[in-house]
This record gives C-alpha cells, sequence and structure tokens, in this order.
C-alpha cells in the first residue's frame, strides 16, 4: 500500500512537468493566473537546479528531460527500499 501510494506521488509529478512542459510551448500563458500559478510554483523548484547545471542550447531547455530521469532513478530507489522493509 505504502509502495503504490509513493508511486502515485511520483507520477503526479511527473505528470506536472509533463504539463509544465507543455505549456510552456505556449507563449500567451499567464503565468500568474491559475491553474498556471500553481504548475510553477510546484515545478520550478526542481528544474530551476537543472537550469543552473545545463544551460539552454540553442534557446531549449533540457532541463525537464534531465528532471524526469533523475525523478525515475529516485523512484526506483525508493521503492525499492520500502519493498525491502
Amino acid at each position: 500500500m505504502l509502495t503504490r501510494a509513493v508511486a502515485n506521488l511520483f507520477n503526479l509529478y511527473n505528470i506536472l512537468l509533463l504539463i509544465r512542459i507543455f505549456l510552456s510551448w505556449i507563449p500567451s500563458i499567464d503565468w500568474e493566473s491559475q491553474p498556471f500559478k500553481f504548475t510553477r510554483a510546484i515545478t520550478d523548484p526542481l528544474l530551476n537546479i537543472f537550469r543552473g547545471i545545463i544551460p539552454p542550447i540553442s534557446g531549449l531547455d533540457f532541463s525537464p528531460v534531465i528532471a524526469i530521469i533523475l525523478l525515475q532513478f529516485v523512484e526506483s530507489a525508493i521503492l525499492r527500499i520500502i519493498a525491502g522493509l
């Protein structure tokens, strides 16, 4: 049961990251209105870590890709730890 809850939280966050990615392609988005403000507030702290390490290349921001890959590794490690309890 705990394993499923943790997996669901990671899945929800990954979905929010994907929504953030797709919304960034729409130039007319008002990021100060809801639900966009919430999405940005939840996802940007993680993305900003990678934006500080890997700058945009030719205008493309690869921080979401790196964040999703890292989250997959972290999720896998946490689920293995929980399963071992």
